[in-house]
């Protein structure tokens, strides 16, 4: 038996890894930005270009902090028309546009003259300072006028652009070239083009920028002219060193340091990286919640199998009896009312300050009164009133499927010649049901089984809305509205590990209720 469960560890190493290649990929593929989201830049308030210029080196640190600034992989397959550094772009949108313009023309040495044709005439617009341009357009109008016996000359200056009108022109043109750099088709690039020329045409104090304009233009053009659009059919395989999948996996030591084994942060060390939402670290966020979810799914399942199992097997033993079919209806009655209905019904009845208020409506636990120093008795006599409710609402759909699982299951094991031998041996009945017959017929109760153990971590997201449960559940669905990708994939992650360990132990629980079973 330790020679199989030590060859099934061993198998189940590349059947990790590719759980974790996968969950990576969904993270890297998951629309938005993280660095969006982490630096909240619509919250800043300028011109576009004065944004862009202030979260510039706000974006890279966090890039650098998430490891973004890396390449994805330790190689990547992709053509002579792409570049193999694009990831160091800042900006995800521009990074995507670029790769587009690259797979569209063909040419990456004519698309980044381009690309940086822009971000130069973007940076020309701090240059362009509202006030000092208001005094340079200006006109004076000299009036002369009599108080009583006294003269005097009044100036009054009288621009020919108001402050608005200035603002809102570099406003919009800036936006034009934000749009540049996100866009990748040839006619809004264009009309974009031709929008910018009339505004520099239009207003004199745009005079500075032409020739930034003239270059970005002439890039264009060129793009244009020396599109080879052939290189997208030549592969080519590029190699990386440090990449965000390994510093994912192992943290930000690199390979084989000693001096460094102490701070890796990876996957393989419990870190799963920065919550979107409040920017604390995933493991921790999960380990509190796995905590609450776990106690009940364990007791769920605890108390869904210690009733189950016994109606089951007195369901088979007494097959087409009034108790049979009487236990049939009231637990499939059970099991078509849904769990929001009980859970709704619970609460109205037993926690209802009009009807009975035996249990808390609410909560895990009062913070109040609650310490975490208590003892583990304490603990429980604490939690269990909140842990009442929620448990039935968990707990009663699962008796109608085990039930009938067991009773199937004894009802054809009954059957079997070697049943009627431990009959025939003179053995009492209460031996051959319990010793006989149920050893054999666990197999599909062992079954189902690893398929509930990896519900632990996912939790039930109706149940612990209805209670107000601080568990997975409502911490998943939080998770899946608000984009945060790290707290998904980790779910993701977790629950692949745990489906693997739960067919180990089903196959390690096959061999314990079956002899016939062996894994020598």
């Amino acid at each position: 038996m330790l020679k199989y469960i030590l060859k099934r560890l061993f198998v189940f190493i590349p059947t990790l890894i590719m759980i974790s290649l996968l969950a990576f990929v969904i993270s890297i593929n998951a629309p938005g930005d993280p660095v969006e989201r982490l630096l909240k830049s619509a919250n800043k308030e300028g011109s576009a270009s004065e944004q862009s210029n202030s979260t510039k080196k706000d974006k890279e640190v966090i890039r650098k902090r998430l490891g973004l600034d890396l390449p994805i992989f330790y190689l990547s397959l992709s053509t002579l028309a792409d570049c193999d550094t694009l990831y160091k772009i800042p900006d995800k949108a521009q990074q995507e546009n670029l790769l587009k313009l690259s797979r569209k023309y063909g040419n990456w040495d004519a698309v980044s003259v381009y690309y940086h044709s822009l971000l130069n005439l973007l940076e020309q617009y701090d240059s362009l300072n509202v006030d000092k341009i208001c005094n340079s357009y200006s006109t004076y109008t000299y009036t002369e006028m009599k108080v009583g016996d006294s003269t005097y000359i009044d100036t009054v200056a009288n621009s020919k652009f108001s402050k608005n009108e200035i603002n809102d022109v570099k406003n919009n043109s800036s936006f034009d070239i934000l749009t540049l750099l996100e866009t990748y088709s040839e006619e809004t690039i264009e009309s974009k083009l031709v929008a910018l020329n009339e505004a520099y045409t239009k207003y004199p104090f745009m005079a500075s920028l032409v020739p930034h304009f003239t270059e970005v233009k002439n890039a264009f053009e060129s793009l244009k002219q020396h599109a080879t659009p052939w290189k997208n059919y030549v592969p080519k395989i590029i190699f990386y060193g440090n990449n965000q999948y390994h510093r994912w996996l192992f943290g930000d030591a690199p390979w084989f340091s000693e001096a460094q084994v102490g701070q890796l942060k990876g996957v393989l060390r419990g870190d799963f990286g920065i919550s979107y939402i409040d920017n604390q670290p995933v493991s921790d966020k999960i380990w509190k919640k796995f905590k609450v979810s776990f106690v009940f799914i364990f007791f769920s399942i605890l108390f869904a199998y210690i009733i189950s199992i016994p109606i089951g097997i007195y369901s088979a033993y007494k097959k087409d009896s009034k108790f049979d079919r009487t236990s049939s209806i009231v637990l499939f009655v059970l099991y078509s009312m849904p769990s929001f209905f009980i859970g709704t019904l619970l609460l109205y009845t037993f926690a209802n300050p009009d009807m009975l208020v035996w249990f808390p409506e609410s909560g895990f636990e009062d913070p109040a009164v609650f310490k975490e120093d208590w003892g583990i008795f304490q603990k429980i006599a604490h939690h269990w009133p909140y842990m009442v409710l929620p448990l039935i609402a968990y707990t009663y759909g699962s008796f109608a499927f085990l039930s009938r699982i067991m009773r199937v299951g004894m009802i054809d094991i009954m059957g079997q010649d070697f049943v009627r031998t431990a009959r025939a041996k003179g053995l009492n009945e209460k031996t051959v049901v319990l010793k006989h017959a149920l050893r054999n017929s666990l197999l599909p109760i062992i079954t189902v089984f690893a398929n509930i153990f990896p519900v632990a971590i996912g939790g039930s997201v109706i149940i612990e809305v209805i209670f107000s449960l601080p568990g997975m559940g409502f911490e998943t669905f939080s998770a899946i509205l608000n984009y945060d990708y790290p707290m998904i994939v980790a779910i993701f992650t977790i629950s692949g590990f745990l489906t693997v360990i739960g067919y180990l132990i089903a196959d390690i629980l096959y061999a314990v209720v079956d002899p016939r079973i062996s894994y020598n």
